[in-house]
Formats: structure tokens, C-alpha cells, sequence
């Protein structure tokens, strides 16, 4: 199933751009929403994988923590207001306009992946819970039956299958099998088959593994009983070996007649975890170590900025506000640098934007290594960054960030030619100062002197109102 975009703004520079790119990029399907209340009834009645909207302040009425996805934020206009916006509501991803094609295919894939990895956490965790509570059941009767009857009532609950079946193929046995359990039915029991209408169970006992058959009209291995399965309306089959001390005992036989929906890869996982949980607990260790490991990728993503690997705005943010806290409690010096590439855009311009997309991820990795394990550096949007410097007082602020120019300067990066070399402008603020009254203050002060370096030619440093000497 693909992924489904929802789209609402009311801004028409931004929905001609969406719809220009959504038109050449039919990967995602797309709604456009009009109104307010109209996009309030459809996330009631279903979840986007990702929501795009204008400023965040559109979205009137609607909690951010019920949208249930991943939202991108299209900011134009008032940019220092609209990510101010974006932080306050918890935006977890932003353009900031002139918007580049290149530049929100990477956002929108980055939230799709995002959404995706949700929801495979979530799936996780109610797999994890269904073997765990059968290994319960496992450990609190003695009446295998019963046990039997809930793996495949369990399994047919969760996946909806068509027919779900415990099959036992006693060891003197080849030519025959039993349903010693199946969910349509508690009550039957010792079923007999004949194994030369299952060549897919035959397989999973020759070979010893999971059998599965994605297109039970097109797969050759069930030529010879196709026109016993075809007014079945069966689609796909899974065949599942369950094993005893390495001795096949049985398989977990389930059918599905689905008419386009094969067995899904995390289907096929959770009917293996609970066919072998009872001789495998090993399993259930390796789905909850998975499970947490997703977590800590879903963190990372949440904190990280998608091209450069560095921090984002919203994590540097909730720094910030440690980070001002623990200075005025313990009246330290706290200092901040915003650092702005000269003349991106004519990189972008002339190497075009895959080229200036490497350039601005090793330019990042040129600061993230000279910046200390205390200081926090992000991506501020663009060819914008903010470092953040704990316990530092103006001057050592005003050295780092010349430090930085010339060692930016007199960098080769290699994808542009030798000639060209990239330069910084950088504006400091440093607290305490007469003209910082509160956290807020050191952003903007550190903006406006950014502003007076890029004015004042480039490439320098600017710390409130003196110039720093090249």
C-alpha cells in the first residue's frame, strides 16, 4: 500500500510548488484539503503518513499530538516567526522558502521513513506481546490443546487469514497428515490429508524451512493441485516447520484468500516466532532487542537534521533551554554563533543541488569536528547553522569563531573547482550583556550581527556591534 500525503495551506506560492512536484513524483498519493474542518474529518477518519502545511499556525483547532504523523511545515514569508511557530508547536520538519524540489524530496522521504518506522515499532510490540502472552499460556497448562487452539486463534485474530491450521506429519508417517488444530473450528480434530495435494508442505519437510507461496495462481510449485485451489480462491500459503529437538513434528499450516494481499514479511515473522516459542525462546529476545533498537533509531531521527547528521532546530531548542538555565543558575557564560555559508546559492546554481547537497553535509562535518562534546551544533535551516557554546565567554566565542572562518577558508572541498573557496559570514552574542535580557535575546542579537557581517562584505565575524579585523 503506498504511503498517502495530505496536503493543506493556504499559501498559493506553496500549492503551486506541491502540485508541480507531486505531479512529476507519483510515488505518494496526494489529497489537497481545502478548509479547516474538512481536514479535522479526515484525520478523524483516517491517518496520513505525512501532513504538509504552511505556517503551523494554520492549523487552528487541531492538537499537533493528535495528527498521529509526521508533519513538514512549508515556512515563507515572516521565516524567524515561523520557525518560533514550529518549535512551539512541535513540528518535527521545516522548509523554509525558496523551496527546492530536491530539498523537500528529502524532507518527504525522511518522514515517510519516519512514519514507516513507527509503525513498525508498533507492530513489534504487539507481535512481542502475543508470543509472550502464548509462552504464558504454554507455561500455565497442561492441556496441549488448548495451546494448540490458541496459537491458531491468535494468528487468525491478528492476521485475518482465510484458514489457519495446525498440521501434525507423525514421524512413520509420509503420506498422510493431520489438522489437530484449526481456528474455524475448536471442535476438529485428526483431520487426515493426503501430502500429494500438498507439495507445499512436502517441500517444508524436504527442505526444513519455511515455505511460501505469494501467488498460489502463478507459482510452479503448485502446478500439479492448481485446479483443486483455484475455486478455493486461495492467494497465498505459508508453511511453517515446527521443530522438536530437531526433529520435524508438524508444521503451522495458513492459508489466506486474500485477493491482492500476499503474506506480509512481518506476518510471516510473527507465525515463525510463535510456531517455535515454545522450543525457542531465543526468538522472543531478538524481537524485543529489535523492537529496542528501532526505538533508538526513531530517537535519532526525531533529534537529527536529515542531510547534514547534525542536531535539528527543535533539538537544539531543548538545549537552549537547559543550557540558559544551568547559566543563570550557576551565572556562568553561555555563547552563541550563527554561521552562514557566502554565496550558497551559487553553488547550487552552477553544480546543481546533489552536488551542493554533499558540499553542505562535508562542510558540517568540517564544524561538527572542531566543535567540542559540551557546545551544540545544528542545522538552522538551509545553508544556516547555530553553534551553541556552554561556559564561554565573548572573547573565546569571538576567537572559535574566527578559528572557524579561517579554517573554513582555507578548506578544499572537493566537489567545486580549486579556485572557488567557501567562506563564512558569523555573527556572536554572548551572556551575560547589557543588551541580552533573556534567552530569546541571544538568538536574535546573534542574527542581527550575522546580518551586519553578510552586509558589511562577508566573510567575518561580527560580535554586536564591533567588527572583528580579517
Amino acid at each position: 500500500m503506498k504511503n498517502e500525503v495530505l496536503i493543506y495551506t493556504k499559501n498559493k506560492e506553496t500549492l503551486e510548488f506541491l502540485r508541480e512536484f507531486f505531479k512529476e513524483n507519483n510515488e505518494y498519493p496526494t489529497i489537497f484539503i481545502k478548509d479547516n474542518k474538512s481536514l479535522l474529518n479526515r484525520l478523524n477518519k483516517k491517518k496520513p503518513d505525512v501532513l504538509i502545511t504552511g505556517s503551523p499556525d494554520e492549523l487552528k483547532g487541531i492538537s499537533y499530538s493528535k495528527i498521529g504523523c509526521t508533519v513538514i511545515a512549508m515556512l515563507s514569508g515572516d521565516i524567524t516567526n515561523g520557525i518560533r511557530s514550529v518549535i512551539k508547536n512541535s513540528v518535527e520538519s521545516y522548509l523554509i522558502s525558496p523551496f527546492h524540489k530536491e530539498d523537500f524530496e528529502y524532507k518527504l522521504n525522511a518522514a515517510v521513513n519516519k512514519t514507516e518506522l513507527a509503525k513498525s515499532i508498533h507492530y513489534e510490540k504487539k507481535d512481542l506481546e502475543t508470543v509472550l502472552e502464548l509462552i504464558h499460556i504454554i507455561s500455565s497448562t497442561l492441556d496441549p490443546k488448548e495451546v494448540l487452539n490458541f496459537v491458531v486463534s491468535k494468528i487468525a485474530e491478528i492476521i485475518d487469514v482465510t484458514r489457519c491450521s495446525i498440521v501434525s506429519i507423525p514421524f512413520e508417517e509420509k503420506r498422510h497428515a493431520y489438522v489437530i488444530a484449526t481456528f474455524e473450528n475448536p471442535k476438529i480434530a485428526n483431520i487426515k490429508l493426503d501430502l500429494k495435494n500438498y507439495p507445499e508442505i512436502r517441500k517444508s519437510l524436504s527442505t526444513r524451512k519455511t515455505v511460501v507461496i505469494r501467488d498460489a495462481s502463478k507459482d510452479p510449485l503448485l502446478k500439479e493441485v492448481r485446479h483443486i485451489i483455484a475455486p478455493l480462491n486461495i492467494r497465498s500459503i505459508v508453511v511453517i516447520p515446527i521443530t522438536f529437538r530437531s526433529e520435524i513434528i508438524g508444521t503451522l499450516f495458513l492459508r489466506t484468500s486474500r485477493a491482492c494481499h500476499a503474506f506480509t514479511d512481518r506476518e510471516i515473522r510473527l507465525c515463525t516466532a510463535i510456531a517455535s516459542s515454545s522450543a525457542n525462546s531465543l526468538y522472543n529476545a531478538f524481537l524485543y532487542e529489535k523492537m529496542e533498537n528501532e526505538k533508538l533509531q526513531l530517537q535519532k531521527l526525531a533529534i537529527t537534521d536529515y542531510l547534514t547528521g547534525l542536531y535539528n532546530i527543535r533539538y537544539f531548542y531543548h538545549r537552549f533551554a537547559e543550557e540558559f538555565s544551568r547559566t543563570r543558575r550557576y551565572k556562568f557564560h553561555l555563547s552563541c554563533l550563527m554561521i552562514d555559508i557566502d554565496h550558497f546559492k551559487d553553488v547550487n546554481d552552477k553544480y546543481g543541488h546533489r552536488i551542493g547537497d554533499i558540499v553542505l553535509r562535508k562542510f558540517s562535518d568540517l564544524l561538527k569536528k572542531h566543535t567540542r562534546k559540551s557546545d551544540v551544533l545544528a542545522r538552522y535551516g538551509g545553508e544556516e547553522f547555530i553553534m551553541l557554546l556552554p561556559q564561554t565567554p565573548a572573547k573565546a566565542a569571538v576567537a572559535k569563531a574566527e578559528a572557524l572562518r579561517v579554517l573554513i577558508g582555507k578548506h578544499r572541498f572537493s566537489e567545486i573547482e580549486r579556485k572557488r573557496r567557501l567562506t563564512v559570514s558569523i555573527g556572536v552574542s554572548s551572556y551575560p550583556a547589557r543588551t541580552i535580557k533573556n534567552k530569546e535575546d541571544i538568538i536574535t542579537v546573534a542574527d542581527n550581527t550575522l546580518y551586519k557581517a553578510k552586509s558589511n562584505g562577508r566573510d567575518q565575524v561580527v560580535f554586536h556591534n564591533s567588527k572583528i579585523q580579517n
